[in-house]
C-alpha cells in the first residue's frame, strides 16, 4: 500500500543556499530508488524559515530502504550538521 513521508525542516535564511541544493541532491537520489513515486517540497509561507517535503512511496519498506541507504544517511548528516533542530519525519497510509 502507497504511503506518504512528511519531512519537515526549519531552515534559517542564512543556510537556505547551503542547504537547498542538498535537498535538491536528495530528491534526484530518491526518484532513482525502487518504490519511490512522487515527491515535492514547500516552503510555508507565513513562516519561510519551515519546509515540509511530501514524499510518496509504493511500500513503507520501499521508504525505509531509502531512508536507511548510505546515499541519504550521508547527505542527511550534512544537512543535520546545518540545521540546529533536528528534521521530523512523519509516516502516513492510506485508509
Amino acid at each position: 500500500m502507497a504511503v506518504k513521508i512528511f519531512i519537515k525542516r526549519s531552515v534559517p535564511a542564512e543556510k537556505a543556499s547551503q542547504l537547498i541544493p542538498i535537498f535538491k541532491q536528495l530528491r534526484v537520489l530518491a526518484m532513482q530508488q525502487p518504490g519511490y513515486i512522487s515527491g515535492e517540497t514547500l516552503q510555508r509561507i507565513d513562516s519561510s524559515e519551515e519546509y515540509i517535503v511530501i514524499s510518496t512511496w509504493q511500500s513503507v519498506e520501499h521508504w525505509q530502504q531509502w531512508a536507511t541507504s548510505q546515499a541519504r544517511m550521508n547527505l542527511q548528516q550534512q544537512i543535520d550538521a546545518a540545521l540546529s533542530e533536528k528534521t521530523e519525519y512523519e509516516i502516513y497510509q492510506y485508509s
